[in-house]
């Protein structure tokens, strides 16, 4: 299947990590937001985005105007996606804001279009559901950074058909990703062990076996990753984990899955980690992601 044009819905951290990727692999991007504030903040961090990469040697300067002049915005759905032969969904993690958008993707794409969702743990069986096209639906979850991280993650709806899937593993292909291809059940794979070792490492703050520098320290150490599990949770956002666990806990029916109440105690605070400043660490201006302070909430 020839693509061309792309839509992207959702201005986001995700979705401007999305049509980033697509413009510069030479695709003309329509990214769509309902907020114009949004969609310019987009177009500013693709922009910082890309001279990281001119500066890297990465892109020459002459790709990243043209990566830039591959994007346009729109924020209105039925234009911007009158020319799409593929649709990414990248909105808010939300079950009801998904399937909103899919039946109003559903009625303005092009009928051959293909229509995948970039969510990290929502059915795409569910989401295929409400349109009248469930074989050309698709789960496609980029990692975050997206223009950095190599890994697709491919989810198969009960209804999708292999044409697609290939295609959409071609593309992912063609963007200089790796795919990987998953069937669609709770957290599929990425969250199914990503978030339960997350949930036992503010499990094991919450019980007082360990401090918080422990935990990160001992897991980037002694397992070779690269951020400890409470500054990943920070970094992914401490609400978006509990939307995942809840997620895992429902479709599994299995206790194991059961969000720890520290971090449900610590969402409905509103300490969401680095979107909202503070998680288990702080993030101001004086304390980013690469010189961490704990918070005070956990220094003993």
């Amino acid at each position: 299947m020839f693509m061309e044009h792309v839509s992207i819905i959702g201005a986001g951290t995700m979705g401007n990590g999305i049509a980033h990727v697509f413009a510069l692999n030479g695709f003309k991007v329509a990214l769509i937001d309902v907020n114009q504030t949004q969609l310019d903040k987009a177009l500013a961090t693709i922009a910082k985005n890309l001279d990281r990469q001119v500066a890297k040697g990465i892109i020459t300067e002459e790709k990243k105007m043209g990566t830039l002049q591959n994007i346009i915005t729109h924020t209105g759905i039925e234009k911007g996606v009158q020319e799409a032969a593929l649709v990414v969904e990248a909105a808010t993690e939300n079950i009801a804001i998904k399937l909103q958008l899919f039946q109003q993707l559903d009625t303005f794409v092009p009928a051959n279009a293909i229509l995948a969702s970039n969510t990290s743990s929502i059915s795409i069986t569910k989401i295929a559901s409400v349109t009248k096209r469930p074989g050309k639906v698709i789960g496609m979850h980029f990692m975050n950074p997206v223009p950095v991280m190599k890994l697709v993650e491919i989810i198969n709806g009960y209804d999708t058909h292999p044409d697609v899937s290939n295609t959409i593993i071609a593309l992912s292909t063609q963007l200089g990703k790796t795919p990987c291809v998953v069937n669609d059940y709770p957290g599929f794979i990425a969250n199914r062990i990503l978030m339960p070792m997350i949930n036992e490492a503010i499990y094991s703050l919450y019980e007082g076996v360990a401090d918080v520098e422990a935990i990160d320290t001992i897991m980037k150490l002694g397992m070779a990753h690269p951020m400890g599990p409470l500054q990943l949770a920070d970094f992914i956002g401490l609400d978006v984990c509990l939307s995942i666990l809840e997620v895992l806990h429902k479709g599994l029916g299995n206790p194991k899955y059961a969000p720890c109440p520290l971090l449900i105690n610590m969402v409905t605070a509103g300490k969401l980690g680095v979107k909202s400043g503070e998680g288990f660490y702080v993030y101001t201006a004086t304390a980013g992601n690469k010189d961490l302070v704990v918070s005070n909430h956990f220094r003993y």
